[in-house]
């Protein structure tokens, strides 16, 4: 992983590569196969580039077989994907050379320039298409394979995944979608919130990238959970990748349960996984639904799709089991360990973990003041309390007096004083503690100028 001799995602050696395949870079016994299995995995876009203008033709898979071409899933007259992409990727990757682009407008430039290219390509081939009716020694023009994936994308045949975070560049996009017609997904689309209206009006596909924290780079600084929902509720079809190894393909669930977090309902993140990414790929009539027809691929889960407790068990892909947790050897790509040589090393496996019955609040005493800055004393009121130091209550309360603790224990035993203002809650913790952080010697958009943690004279 992430060793440079074993890393095709860019092609580094020109900003525009729509020449290059990602099914010539396709190694079917990389173990971050057998790390998707794991994570419930069966179906995937695999797609080279951000890193340039045009990355590159992407690949459809199915996560199965012993060589690309068996591993290659598609629909007749739709060749996969085309990877673009646009902001920080590509002007770090060349501006930093002196290359072009060294900004969004040469990223753009040179985009539209190569799909003028391509419009061009496909009138000489129409032309010679017409004229070979009438005479059967008519000569071909030359063929372009930079250009063919281009013209594909204008023919309907193939569809752009644009890599694309910030709100300006995302109308970018759609901008070239407008001028040229072509097929599209946003891929990330970070501050596609900030644009609901464009994207709602042009009907595209938002897959996102969901990260555990902020940071990485200035143009993801403005993430919130929130966005798939916010687009959901306009329409957008929503999507969530794993961008694997931006997030690991066997939390592949914990990813889409952080947009459950940002408010969307479970059965439309369990689309964002399953149907919505079928349809996009056009891939519908085979597979992300559980309907007579359609290819064997399921997963067998322990609990609710999007619950920390919940552990893939099983998944099956055409009908054929390709992972299983209770496989000894199997379990160590979804826990970790699976190059240790020696097995001793290897915890064994234990029971997994279940979680508590779910608590409601206490109902809030009708005559209860709300709590305000500048209350000094303040009761409040948990379903279940975790003491941490002894065994958790339930229906239990704390009575807080100048910011220390009081008093802790069942709720009739916790006497407050009268017009004590009230927070009721279902679970209540102390402070979580955080032994190793940077924070805030880091700052958000992470460059030099807003670092502190390394003073490195």
């Amino acid at each position: 992983p992430l060793e440079k001799a074993n890393s095709d995602g860019n092609e580094r050696s020109g900003a525009v590569q729509s020449i290059v395949r990602a099914l010539d870079s396709i190694n079917p016994f990389d173990p971050g196969i057998r790390m998707a299995h794991s994570g419930g995995i069966t179906t995937a876009n695999v797609m080279p580039g951000s890193g340039n203008v045009i990355g590159g033709q992407t690949i459809y898979i199915k996560l199965r077989g012993n060589s690309p071409e068996q591993m290659w899933i598609g629909t007749d007259g739709h060749f996969g994907g085309l990877k673009m992409a646009n902001g920080e990727n590509p002007k770090r990757s060349y501006g930093s050379k002196g290359q072009p682009p060294v900004t969004r407008m040469k990223v753009a430039a040179l985009q539209r320039s190569e799909f003028v290219k391509a419009q061009d390509y496909r009138r000489k081939w129409a032309s010679f298409e017409k004229q070979r009716r009438r005479d059967d020694d008519a000569l071909p023009p030359d063929r372009d394979l930079a250009l063919e994936p281009l013209a594909e994308v204008l023919a309907g045949r193939r569809t752009v995944h644009f890599h694309t975070h910030r709100a300006d560049d995302i109308l970018t996009v759609l901008r070239l979608k407008r001028e040229f017609g072509f097929d599209l997904v946003v891929q990330h689309g970070t501050e596609a919130y900030k644009v609901i209206d464009q994207i709602a009006a042009a009907d595209v596909p938002v897959s996102m990238t969901i990260v555990d924290s902020p940071g990485g780079k200035a143009e993801v600084v403005d993430f919130i959970e929130q966005c798939g929902a916010e687009l959901t509720r306009r329409g957008v079809k929503v999507h969530v990748n794993t961008d694997d190894p931006v997030t690991e393909s066997r939390f592949f669930l914990r990813t889409a349960a952080a947009t459950v977090r940002g408010g969307l309902d479970t059965a439309t993140a369990l689309k964002a996984v399953t149907l919505y990414p079928a349809q996009a790929l056009r891939l519908g009539k085979r597979v992300g639904s559980l309907e007579p027809g359609k290819d064997a691929d399921f997963v067998i889960l322990s609990g609710a799709p999007f619950s920390v407790y919940t552990r893939v068990l099983e998944t099956w892909i055409d009908g054929r089991q390709v992972f299983d947790l209770s496989n000894p050897q199997q379990r160590l790509y979804q826990e970790g360990g699976f190059q240790l040589a020696r097995r001793e090393l290897i915890p064994a496996p234990t029971p997994a973990a279940k979680s508590r019955p779910v608590v409601d609040a206490p109902r809030l005493p009708g005559t209860a003041k709300t709590v305000s800055i500048g209350s000094d004393t303040v009761l409040v009121l948990a379903g279940r309390l975790h003491r941490v130091s002894q065994s958790p209550l339930e229906n239990a309360a704390v009575l807080l007096r100048n910011g220390v603790i009081e008093a802790v224990g069942p709720i009739g035993k916790v006497k407050a004083p009268r017009g004590t203002p009230v927070i009721t809650a279902r679970v209540v913790t102390p402070g979580l503690i955080d032994t190793h952080t940077i924070v805030p010697l880091s700052g958000e958009y992470n460059i030099p100028a807003d670092q502190d943690q390394d003073e490195t004279s």
